[in-house]
């Protein structure tokens, strides 16, 4: 089977979810799909290039579509509902997100993460003024809630079960006036 450039970043997205950052690796990667390393390299100059696209597709798949779903709902209530209950999948084996966060010095890593940040408190911000706070409420609230969405997504690598009773209250918590 021939592999595509999409194929190999989300073999990377997989690895680095369920391995961390040294799980994304041509050798182990490759061995992984059951294709040679040249195929690898026929995509992908170096190491370093392949884990560039990997997290920029994470930036357009875990934050632009997101953003993209969650604007589908009606009220900023359930749009910020929506936003914790698809960012908080139940089902991954892994945290892509938790190893991007234990490796925010990576050259690589760095300017996406730091993208990503940006806009998902650009966008939370924005949910919160619609929700009637002014503007710098609404920065301490996103502020808040993007940090209560981290801690929730490390909870649901080390302990399963434990933060979906709280969603609800969560929200209301932090669109209570």
């Amino acid at each position: 089977m021939r592999r595509t450039r999409d194929d190999w970043t989300e073999i990377a997205l997989r690895a680095l979810a369920e391995g961390g950052l040294h799980a994304v690796a041509v050798e182990p990667l490759a061995a992984r799909a059951g294709a040679t390393k040249g195929s690898v390299y026929h995509h992908f100059p170096n190491r370093d290039a392949l884990l560039k696209a990997t997290v920029e597709r994470w930036e357009r798949e875990h934050t632009e579509k997101v953003i993209e779903l969650v604007e589908s709902e009606r009220t900023p209530h359930y749009k910020l509902r929506t936003l914790f209950e698809t960012v908080l999948d139940r089902h991954r084996k892994g945290s892509v997100e938790m190893a991007l966060q234990a490796n925010a010095g990576n050259e690589v890593i760095a300017p996406v993460l730091k993208r990503v940040t940006e806009r998902r408190l650009g966008y939370l911000t924005e949910l919160f003024e619609q929700l009637g706070f002014d503007h710098e409420h609404a920065k301490k609230r996103a502020l808040i809630a993007f940090s209560l969405y981290l801690g929730q997504a490390q909870m649901y690598v080390t302990l399963p079960g434990l933060v979906e009773p709280v969603l609800d209250e969560a929200v209301q918590v932090l669109t209570k006036r």
